[in-house]
């Protein structure tokens, strides 16, 4: 099974954001990527696109013009 948990570090542990379907004491293997750039450091427009998981038409990129005009046809 593999979901993907939100979760805040707090110097010391990590408490995640929402409640887990797990039983305590079970074994996980966590990866760790960090969603907030560091200090000082501005955001990846990449990794914010990405977090926002967007859905759309499959050829979107291609027709931009056509979408953010309204245009359906």
């Amino acid at each position: 099974m593999a979901d993907v948990i939100l979760a805040n570090f707090d110097g010391s542990v990590f408490r995640p954001t929402q409640p887990i379907s797990l039983e305590p004491n079970t074994p996980v293997r966590l990866t760790v990527e960090s969603l907030a750039p560091p200090p000082g450091q501005p955001a990846s427009f990449l990794r914010t696109a990405r977090s926002l998981q967007l859905e759309g038409p499959p050829d979107w990129a291609s027709h931009l013009d056509k979408y953010l005009s309204g245009d359906r046809s």
